[in-house]
């Protein structure tokens, strides 16, 4: 460990569906555990290998059905470090939970790192120097620290954290967060200059992010602390965003410049540098069509399209409007109403 680096435990966010990936990512297989940027290793095995080697233990939560495929991809993690959940609940729970075991385990003062298990970084040196930076402004700052991504364009699919004033270490206090403006507002955003999106990426002081849960979604850290894991169930799904980060006044944010995308749908993959999924493709008179299939053998012809996505995997196809592709879930629940669950 780094010297004078307080004890940091990096905690692996895996219990996502991914529905916006499908029809490679599926309900039993989601895209945490597929290779989305060519590396030839899933999300999960990304995230964890970019860790610095200073870490501390490396946690995972994820929902119970796929603990084996956690433990099949990350095989030198114990048991007793992966957590599942026996319902999915939303990130609020899954941090009280992980924090609640970790109090019990490290104490008060351990700093915990929250990590989405489906980000691409390519650049783990830049990354592994932001995460050292984070752990000392907790510390020094007894605050949640996010990072911030510095904006490229308008996105509306990610959140926006205004910064306020400057602490100790580079960051700043949070003015506040906004939740996935609309093209108009996120424009705005972007030229105010003082906004970073919201990466999902957190480190605090576990017994001060038990406290403040405590202070602002009671309903979540009563249950916990009086039944444990068996109070899920009864548990409110919320976002720790909502849950707590919106209400803190320990919020902070650090601005960070390293490459960063959340691979949140299929169009994120075209500004990965590669494609990870291609497919032999003859095309006539089409403009802005782009096709990915897990069969790299497989032909996929096109005739006179015009900005149109084509994703394959086996007995499924999907043809999509590339700009709607966040809608992805609402077609997912119209086939559930069909009757073709069996293809999710």
């Amino acid at each position: 460990m780094v010297k004078d680096m307080a004890q940091f435990i990096p905690v692996i966010l895996a219990g996502g569906k991914g529905e916006r990936f499908w029809p490679l990512s599926r309900f039993d297989q989601p895209k945490q555990f597929l290779c989305l940027d060519g590396s030839g290793k899933s999300l999960l095995q990304s995230t964890v290998a970019r860790l610095p080697d200073w870490a501390g233990e490396v946690w995972v939560v994820t929902r119970l059905g796929l603990v084996p495929l956690v433990q099949a991809h990350c095989p030198h993690l114990p048991p007793e470090r992966i957590l599942g959940e026996p319902e999915p609940r939303d990130t609020a729970v899954a941090v009280a939970w992980v924090t609640q075991q970790l109090l019990q385990q490290y104490g008060d003062e351990v700093i915990v790192g929250i990590f989405p298990a489906d980000h691409w970084i390519p650049d783990a040196v830049q990354f592994q120097q932001t995460l050292a930076q984070a752990v000392a402004v907790a510390t020094q700052n007894q605050g949640i620290v996010t990072l911030g991504i510095t904006p490229t364009h308008p996105a509306t699919g990610y959140g926006y954290i205004q910064q306020g004033a400057a602490v100790s270490g580079g960051a700043y206090r949070v003015v506040r967060f906004t939740e996935k403006p609309d093209l108009a507002q996120a424009v705005q955003l972007l030229a105010a200059g003082d906004y970073s999106w919201n990466s999902g990426m957190f480190f605090f002081p576990a017994g001060l992010m038990w406290r403040e849960l405590a202070q602002y979604a009671p309903a979540i850290t009563a249950p916990l602390a009086q039944q444990g894991v068996a109070a899920y169930a009864h548990l409110p799904k919320i976002s720790i965003d909502y849950a707590v980060m919106e209400h803190t006044q320990r919020a902070l944010v650090l601005p960070v410049t390293f490459a960063w995308d959340d691979l949140g749908d299929w169009r994120s993959l075209e500004r990965l540098a590669k494609n990870p999924l291609p497919a032999q493709q003859v095309d006539w008179g089409s403009s802005g069509v782009t096709v990915y299939s897990t069969d790299p053998q497989e032909l996929v012809a096109t005739l006179g399209l015009d900005n149109v996505l084509i994703i394959r995997d086996g007995k499924v196809t999907l043809v999509a409007a590339p700009e709607r592709t966040q809608e992805i879930k609402k077609l997912l629940t119209q086939l559930r109403e069909q009757g073709y669950g069996d293809y999710l």
